[in-house]
């Protein structure tokens, strides 16, 4: 599913502004303790330079085959020309850099020794930028959002954005429909308000609700406090090794495992967990979908040196491998209707054929198993309709069903077989079908043709309709009666 998403990435252009830097590696070793103080001597052996902060979401997002135009301010320096000609250097970037002769570029300079940071030497100005400034990247964002999909406010603290210079780019995005995504700094959240998803890691989720996110509970408990204090759409905890945790109003809170084998370096993870995310939702993925892609892209970058990036081939191949073992959250495949049409859209622009079959899955069998696998050999991708619990009593009575709505449609999400669930809550699909409009619609043999709901929808679209011969003797109702027969 998320095959489609990623592979959309080259059609994303993304305006990113914030705190860019320089970021200065200066490698070598240490085979002595200076005579003068009791300090290690490094022999240098290289200088590396990177672009980091806004300008490291940039690289990260032209990595993974998008386009950015990244918008931030520079001083008169060398830093600045350096940070310019990384910028310049690198495909898929275009600069758009404010000059502040008054300011240093923000310059992070790292000494390592034997692959561990001995020291880092920070040269900046983070005070507030001038109101020209402002002004002037403000006119900057107004002028580059059409021809943008999403909005990045990357925030280091370095000065750039102030108050005036958020509030206009988020008011100007909301303007013209952009989603705006934003790497926050501040302990005061409120000030993103109006972004599509704000991304506090644990110290910054901490430090604005004064509640610890160690655990699901407390991640659960900040994330809410986040939502109720802010008009944010989202708000993705970053919790390092713990994993991430979305929370989306009127949704279910989803915890992401991490995904990391090793972790050698953590320097920029945000700025690739912020760009992936960013160019997710550009090309159409849910919080839940483009969370899960960033989550990925997070393990991967931590196990590389320094301020480093993650190819969309890397993407792809290790989200493969985690989806053949079960690791992505099965609550991504649970969809809305409006969610399912566009889904279905954007398969069948990928030349991809859409299936469907429904049912209330209350006890899942043997009988579902094989209907469902039969289904999906006959399409590309298959779409489930799964009946609410409200409309399971009137089908079945007060006692049914068994499991919950939320419980059925997360067994029915974990298998391979299932690419999307959407709840109907009338007593037939019938309307579900009309908006999907399946190429393919399959139901029991014990069905007549005439008697299946959606069946003419789907042939008048040119479509097939399948019965499958039911497999003897599993039945919901029939393991129920068995159950009961058991307790007497």
């Amino acid at each position: 599913m998320l095959h489609s998403v990623i592979e959309r990435f080259h059609l994303i252009q993304v305006l990113c502004l914030g705190d860019v830097m320089l970021d200065r590696f200066i490698v070598g070793s240490v085979q002595r303790i200076s005579p003068e103080r009791p300090v290690p001597v490094l022999t240098a052996a290289s200088t590396d330079l990177f672009a980091g902060g806004a300008a490291n979401v940039a690289r990260n997002i032209a990595a993974l085959g998008g386009r950015c135009t990244v918008v931030g301010v520079v001083g008169d320096d060398s830093a600045g020309e350096d940070l310019s000609r990384l910028l310049h250097a690198t495909a898929g970037i275009e600069i758009q850099l404010v000059l502040a002769g008054d300011r240093p570029t923000t310059e992070k300079t790292r000494f390592v020794a034997q692959g561990q940071h001995m020291l880092r030497v920070d040269r900046e100005n983070s005070g507030p930028i001038p109101r020209e400034i402002e002004a002037r990247l403000l006119e900057i964002v107004e002028e580059q959002l059409g021809r943008h999909q999403v909005l990045v406010l990357s925030d280091y603290a370095k000065g750039v954005l102030t108050a005036r210079v958020v509030r206009g780019a988020i008011e100007l995005a909301r303007a013209r429909g952009v989603p705006v995504v934003v790497d926050p700094k501040s302990s005061d959240l409120a000030r993103y308000n109006g972004a599509s998803i704000i991304t506090p890691n644990t110290g910054e989720a901490f430090a604005a609700t004064g509640i610890n996110p160690a655990d699901d509970s407390g991640a659960e408990a900040a994330g809410q406090c986040i939502l109720d204090r802010t008009d944010v759409g989202s708000a993705l905890i970053t919790r390092a090794e713990k994993g991430m945790s979305l929370f989306e109003r009127l949704a279910e809170p989803l915890h992401i495992a991490a995904t990391a084998q090793e972790v050698t370096d953590t320097v920029g993870a945000g700025d690739t967990v912020i760009a992936t995310l960013a160019l997710a939702i550009g090309a159409g993925a849910r919080h839940a979908e483009a969370a899960c892609l960033a989550n990925t892209a997070a393990g991967l970058v931590v196990a590389k040196r320094g301020t480093a990036t993650v190819t969309r081939s890397e993407l792809l191949s290790d989200f493969d491998r985690k989806s053949d073992k079960g690791l992505v959250s099965p609550l991504i495949k649970v969809r809305s209707r409006e969610e399912a049409s566009e889904q279905v859209a954007a398969w069948r622009a990928d030349g991809l054929s859409v299936g469907f079959t429904n049912g209330c899955f209350d006890i899942l069998h043997t009988g579902h198993i094989a209907i469902l696998n039969y289904s999906r050999s006959n399409c590309d991708r298959l779409i489930i309709g799964l009946n609410t619990d409200a409309s399971v009593r009137r089908l079945k009575g007060p006692n049914r069903p068994v499991n919950g709505q939320k419980d059925r449609a997360m067994l029915i999400a974990a298998l391979a077989v299932v690419d999307a669930v959407v709840l109907f809550d009338e007593d037939t699909p019938g309307a579900l079908i009309d908006l999907l409009k399946p190429d393919v619609l399959v139901k029991g043999a014990d069905y007549t043709l005439d008697q299946i709901v959606g069946a003419e929808t789907v042939l008048a679209n040119g479509g097939r309709v399948l019965r499958f011969e039911l497999v003897p003797h599993h039945s919901t109702t029939r393991t129920i009666a068995k159950l009961s027969m058991g307790a007497k």
